[in-house]
């Protein structure tokens, strides 16, 4: 080592065997090396100058360990290898006093802090901040809700008709709970049903998803609360509460994937920001997937902690069971779940053919799954839909597969891949036909227009099917907008996403050709930090890439993919994986630099996003409008007061919705389409805005029991869609007809025989006054009573009665 180079202190230097100059020993006594580090600030004695450090030893007497007390100098040796251990530092500024005449300083210890300590006040700090911001998002969608509607203004068939479509036929089960006698006598004649489908009986627990407002009209009968809580207070107080959970288990999520509570801030943040394109709760408060995604997202965040590595046992057991109650919940919530759960099987079975979980977690994962559906299915009164469900078929198939094919894991790359797409072609296979043969035994056709819209949608033959035509021509069902991407890219949350897809895409490409090709076990540990992939990491990045899929191809799938995306991104944003990942590349990697880094890119973000966003967030909530739609409440009060309680009323399916919430009567059809009969009856009933005679459609409505039909000028005279995506369309070229307008037809299609129903009915023809009476009108609807009689002559007199 030249003159003038500084020296590390690295330990003690070792006792030499010819003491110090001028050392002094007592007589008996054992000397000790003692290390102390001096600066020698002048540059004196070297050739480079600056600050070096000077080793020098000393020897110390021992002292009898039995007497209980040390020196000075001993006290002091006993400090230094503490700091090199690591232990509790002096204060520079901390008092000095002499020692001895030597003239050395001795600094006072500070007290350590136990490391147990720290991580309570982050762990206290974060679950804090969850809690808030998560009470934040429940109180901002309510106020919207407020806001948008004026709500608490209204009158209670103005906010039941607020309940818009297929929220106010949920709803409207929830209003009958709390009307009927008791809760024996409700849940009774929910499972014999009468009033929502005429000359039906449907048990509505097993056909629709329900449980929720079930739950909740029993919770509110016997809490009490009563006074001062109205039941339509009390069901969307609900509904918005779990949107805190929902962000909470986001937050939760990019926690524990990046671990800081940082990440789950600007999750939440992000997810409140982008509320266009993240829920639509404030509008839609009674809609299944309100109810069920925030248990996904719980269960989304369980399976992230169950697939941690270094979990005990017993936690893994406690997670698991974590696992299965949040999936049981998102399937009794939302009758779209077995779809759902069929991706998630398949990043299940992804992560288990690349060797990037443990087999037994992946068989966990595939029993709670088929145990969660198969609850669902023993609550719903042996739902058939259930069962014939492909996930239930796809589990089935991959645990059986995985148990008769051995040698799966053995072998070359080459080898490795052969086999793999055999075991693919295998679990495919045996997946289609148990389905086949299980809907075959059960005569399961309910969910069949689901797979020809599919069909129809990737372009597997046209079709002139009226109910997948009425799911394509629905923007919901349409590809996602680019406009989406700027929205999310104005809020910064694109670009760390995109990134972050991106490297850890390549990384799992690499790790599992690693794996495929058996050279895990000689990996070196600087390649091991380099391309490390954990299997929580692994399992959220294919969830996010195969529900990011499902939402580029349908829009209304989004909602299931931007809030993971808001996660995933903050993830990107502060893992210290990834950016220690960036460091290394760039050579400069240190522990300070990374936590810098960590630490400081998330609050400069959080402090662009409040700077831009926070005055926008305000004034969206304090931005007051009023409900509005008096032709609505004007039928609603008509049916209420002038007709039967026991009337049969024909319609559109979302009006229809409305008329069983606000006024009780009986129903044709509504908007639950997971029937084939009942969406066989809406085909017939919407012939009223067909080409059609009109003792055609008096037979249809009469065969469906129909006592009145309500006819709405918004669907006859439709301009909200293009043609060839209107209902009358729709109806036209299912029926073989052309449509109207100009513009190409298929050449099969011929001209209808027969005027517009709608249309005509209006003129008061005698044809149709013989068969049709009309009772109400206004600008926006128009009932018509059908008449029993079929003597033309004697009837058509009465073709002009006046209107009420």
């Amino acid at each position: 080592m030249h003159q003038g180079e500084a020296q590390p202190l690295l330990g003690c230097a070792r006792p030499r065997k010819s003491l110090p100059r001028g050392a002094r020993h007592a007589e008996g006594k054992a000397l000790l090396p003692v290390c102390r580090t001096t600066y020698d600030l002048t540059g004196g004695g070297g050739k480079s100058g600056g600050v070096r450090k000077k080793q020098e030893s000393r020897s110390l007497t021992r002292v009898d360990p039995s007497s209980g007390h040390g020196s000075e100098e001993e006290e002091e040796r006993r400090a230094g290898e503490r700091r090199s251990r690591g232990g509790p530092r002096r204060l520079d500024n901390a008092p000095t006093k002499g020692s001895g005449g030597d003239g050395e300083n001795v600094r006072k210890v500070l007290p350590a802090v136990p490391a147990w300590l720290g991580r309570a006040v982050a762990m206290a700090t974060g679950a804090a901040l969850a809690a808030l911001i998560g009470s934040f998002q429940a109180w901002r969608v309510f106020s919207i809700h407020e806001n948008l509607l004026w709500f608490s203004n209204l009158e209670e068939v103005e906010r039941e008709i607020s309940f818009r479509t297929e929220c106010g036929l949920y709803y409207s089960y929830y209003k009958q709970m709390l009307e009927s006698p008791s809760i024996l006598q409700g849940l009774s004649a929910l499972i014999s049903d009468n009033a929502t489908e005429s000359r039906r009986t449907v048990n509505l627990l097993q056909r629709m998803n329900i449980y929720q407002e079930v739950f909740l009209s029993v919770l509110y009968r016997i809490l009490p609360i009563q006074e001062y809580l109205q039941p339509v207070y009390f069901y969307i107080y609900t509904v918005f509460a779990l949107q805190a959970v929902y962000v909470i288990a986001l937050y939760i999520t990019s926690w524990m994937l990046s671990g800081s509570w940082l990440a789950g801030v600007l999750t939440a943040t992000w997810y409140i920001i982008n509320r266009v394109d993240t829920t639509r709760v404030e509008f839609t408060i009674s809609l299944r997937e309100n109810w069920s995604l925030p248990f996904f997202a719980l269960q989304v965040a369980a399976i992230t902690c169950y697939l941690r590595p270094r979990l005990r046992p017993l936690q893994q057991k406690v997670v698991l069971w974590l696992v299965f109650l949040s999936s049981f919940c998102f399937c009794l919530t939302w009758q779209f779940n077995q779809f759902i759960l069929l991706v998630q099987a398949l990043i299940v079975f992804g992560l288990d053919c690349l060797d990037l979980v443990p087999p037994e977690q992946v068989t966990s994962l595939y029993l709670v799954q088929a145990s969660s559906l198969l609850s669902v299915w023993a609550l719903q009164f042996c739902n058939p839909m259930i069962l014939g469900s492909l996930v239930l078929s796809f589990i089935v198939a991959a645990l059986f597969v995985r148990r008769f094919q051995r040698g799966l894991r053995t072998g070359g790359l080459l080898l490795r891949l052969a086999k793999l797409l055999l075991h693919t072609v295998l679990v495919l296979s045996l997946t289609f036909t148990l389905n086949y043969l299980t809907k075959t035994a059960l005569q399961l056709r309910s969910d069949e227009h689901i797979f020809k819209f599919i069909k129809a949608k990737f372009g597997f033959g046209s079709t002139r099917d009226f109910d997948a035509n009425l799911y394509l021509c629905e923007e919901a069902f349409g590809l996602l907008p680019l406009d989406t991407f700027e929205r999310l890219a104005g809020t910064l949350m694109v670009y760390p996403y995109l990134c972050t897809l991106s490297v850890l895409l390549l990384m799992l490409l690499m790790v599992g050709l690693r794996n495929l090709s058996g050279s895990s076990g000689a990996r070196s540990q600087r390649e091991e930090e380099i391309i490390g992939l954990g299997p929580d990491v692994s399992y959220n990045l294919l969830h996010t890439v195969c529900f990011g899929v499902l939402a580029l191809s349908t829009m209304r799938m989004k909602y299931l993919w931007t809030g993971h995306m808001c996660a995933f991104a903050a993830y990107g944003v502060c893992g210290k994986e990834l950016w220690g990942l960036y460091l290394r590349v760039i050579r400069c990697h240190s522990q300070t630099k990374l936590r810098l880094i960590r630490y400081t890119i998330p609050i400069v973000i959080l402090a662009f996003l409040y700077y831009k966003f926070w005055p926008k967030l305000m004034e969206e909530v304090s931005e007051l409008r009023e409900f509005y739609d008096p032709d609505t409440v004007e039928l609603m009060t008509w049916i209420s007061s002038k007709t039967s309680k026991k009337a049969v009323f024909a319609g559109s399916m979302q009006l229809l919705a409305g008329i069983k919430l606000c006024t009780g009567r009986t129903l044709t059809n509504h908007p639950h389409y997971e029937d084939r009969e009942l969406r066989e009856r809406t085909r017939q009933v919407y012939q009223v805005y067909a080409r059609q005679p009109p003792e055609e459609v008096h037979r249809i409505l009469r065969a469906a029991g129909a006592d009145y039909v309500v006819l709405e000028d918004s669907i006859c005279y439709e301009r909200r869609h293009s043609r060839g995506c209107r209902l009358r369309d729709l109806l036209d070229v299912a029926n073989g007809h052309i449509m109207d307008g100009p513009g190409e037809n298929d050449p099969d299609l011929v001209p209808a025989p027969h005027p517009r129903f709608c249309e005509e009915i209006k003129r008061d023809a005698p044809e149709f006054g013989a068969l049709f009476t009309r009772v109400f009108r206004n600008k926006t609807f128009h009932a018509y009573k059908l008449r029993k009689g079929k003597k033309r002559a004697r009837a058509g007199g009465r073709a002009g009665e006046p209107d009420a």
